[in-house]
């Protein structure tokens, strides 16, 4: 079961993992984090990033270093990672990657209500679905082939590779199920009329 934790924020973990290669201000560390393309994985803006600077110093995972002005910019603070956000980085990391937790996907609540839609509409949208998973997935593997390309070793691209496996196990889920309906199309019908023909 999940810890609860003093930073529960998912870019908390990425803040504290970029700031094992040395100390950052939190708007040079969102340009390192869109350039290295995690913004596919966390979302973020600027403002959330400084807000979870300011949790994560509250709960002294990190402390400033530096502060300075450079001409007519905003103050700008440095931060660095304290040990006990080290330890805070290892033992949420080593929870994500061995503890399975119950998430809930837009596509997972869409299914569970999807009853509410005629069955020919379902038909309809699953399929373009179908089609824009497999775009999805070309451009996925496109980067990948990239990255790779640049020679990125595979072991910055796991996440990646994860999305790629993702895509293609609800594609084979979607296909099942397009298959399937065409059985249920009376029965369902009749359903979302209210048993009116």
């Amino acid at each position: 079961m999940a810890k609860k934790r003093k930073v529960g924020n998912l870019l908390g973990l990425a803040v504290l993992s970029y700031l094992t290669q040395g100390p950052t201000h939190p708007y040079d560390l969102g340009r390192t984090l869109r350039a290295h393309g995690d913004d596919r994985s966390l979302k973020f803006t600027h403002g959330s990033l400084y807000m979870v600077f300011q949790q994560l110093e509250k709960a002294g995972f990190v402390a400033p270093v530096e502060t300075g002005r450079a001409g007519l910019r905003p103050e700008r603070t440095v931060y660095a990672m304290t040990d006990a956000g080290r330890r805070e980085l290892r033992d949420w990391l080593r929870e994500l990657v061995a503890e399975p937790e119950h998430e809930y996907p837009r596509f997972v609540t869409a299914l569970s209500l999807i009853g509410a839609l005629p069955p020919d509409e379902v038909v309809e949208l699953l399929t373009t679905r179908l089609s824009r998973l497999s775009e999805v997935r070309a451009s996925t593997r496109q980067e990948i082939d990239a990255a790779l390309a640049r020679d990125v070793h595979p072991l910055f691209l796991v996440e990646e590779e994860y999305r790629l496996a993702l895509l293609d196990t609800e594609a084979g889920f979607v296909e099942n199920l397009l298959g399937r309906i065409a059985g249920w199309r009376s029965a369902w019908s009749a359903a979302v009329s209210g048993g009116k023909s």
